[in-house]
């Protein structure tokens, strides 16, 4: 982001555009395509829209400006929201519920391997070329992975197809939001990602200016931190059976929440723990968050993903843009206390659910 401030003369809250239409135009259009998955198969959903978002971030580094760049990303959204849409309630489906948490934990895991070199990528290339090339290239090892996941993905064993009717489905995503421990979980996915894309969006704009003065390329390093959230994913499950849904995301919640503040600090090492720490808080509470909703949905599984996702993507882009303003307006302290709010929200619906939960 830093070098698309520079290369495209705009603010950092512009810039994150790119980043906030993506996540928000997936967040509008990811519970349709979850319910499309109802009657398609989610198998064919997710190739399709994998395949459709390749196609069109092959047409991104072609972008005359921050305008067309965000339109593109926009209509990016759209194309892969058929992907996370799916996904989770494919593995709620086809996985027998006591192996769930421990798929659901490698599956998050494989996403954030994924978040990783999608920015590794990059911020490797930008040391020898522009943020054109890099963004290509970016597109290649996707289109790599889409064929990749074409050809190795099952077939759906137990997979049957419903009817799709408006009302129906309307009335289904109602029901989810009903059940007030769906309904934390909900908030817990928009808060808590809202912070956690804060955090690694705008980390590079303090890392590139006094004391630090980081090259753009040398920024790109700070994601190699993801792989503690890849760590937290995959063992999330064998804690979860250890300990218990409700003590496993209470405790990913009180790390992430206390470490947080640490990176308000000159150190440098003091900044990086507390970004490592607070990684793998967030990914705990988003595996278990995430496999909960698949357990508590008897039914219209597609559409409490589709939910819970819708939420968490919709917290990406409301809060990053959000944090945009608050980073552009006044400066790292206040968007580090902003980010340390709106995590604290998430804690305290990880409190109630988690109470709620010891009650049934």
């Amino acid at each position: 982001m830093p070098t698309l401030t520079d290369a495209l003369k705009a603010s950092a809250a512009d810039t994150s555009l790119t980043v906030s239409a993506a996540t928000g135009v997936l967040a509008l259009t990811i519970l349709p395509a979850s319910i499309l998955s109802e009657r398609c198969g989610r198998g064919r959903i997710i190739t399709w829209s994998a395949g459709a978002a390749v196609a069109v971030g092959l047409l991104l580094p072609f972008a005359s400006n921050l305008t067309w760049l965000v339109i593109g990303r926009g209509v990016q959204g759209l194309m892969v929201a058929g992907v996370p849409a799916t996904a989770m309630a494919w593995l709620s489906q086809e996985i027998y519920p006591q192996y769930l948490p421990h798929a659901m934990g490698l599956y998050v895991a494989g996403n954030t391997v994924g978040g990783l070199l999608g920015r590794l990528i990059p911020a490797g290339m930008l040391a020898f070329t522009g943020w054109r090339w890099a963004l290509a290239v970016d597109m290649l090892f996707a289109l790599a992975c889409t064929v990749l996941t074409v050809v190795i993905m099952p077939e759906e064993r137990r997979f049957v197809p419903k009817p799709v009717h408006l009302r129906s489905e309307v009335y289904a995503v109602l029901n989810h939001w009903k059940d007030p421990r769906k309904a934390c979980l909900f908030g817990i996915a928009f808060l808590a990602m809202g912070t956690f894309v804060s955090l690694y969006d705008f980390l590079g704009y303090r890392l590139t200016t006094s004391p630090f003065h980081f090259s753009h390329s040398g920024v790109g390093g700070i994601f190699l931190l993801y792989l503690f959230g890849t760590v937290a994913s995959a063992r999330t499950g064998a804690i979860v059976l250890r300990w218990g849904r409700s003590r496993t995301i209470i405790g990913g919640a009180l790390l992430s929440l206390v470490s947080l503040p640490m990176v308000i600090s000159t150190h440098l090492l003091v900044i990086l723990g507390g970004v490592a720490a607070f990684t793998y808080g967030f990914f705990i509470v988003h595996s278990v968050a995430s496999g909960w909703v698949g357990a508590l949905a008897t039914e219209d599984r597609a559409e409490a993903s589709g939910t819970y996702l819708a939420c968490y993507y919709l917290g990406s882009s409301i809060v990053g843009y959000l944090s945009g303003v608050v980073f552009h307006l006044f400066g790292w302290l206040t968007l580090t206390l902003w980010m340390e709010a709106m995590f604290l929200g998430a804690g305290i619906l990880v409190a109630v659910v988690a109470r709620r939960s010891a009650t049934h």
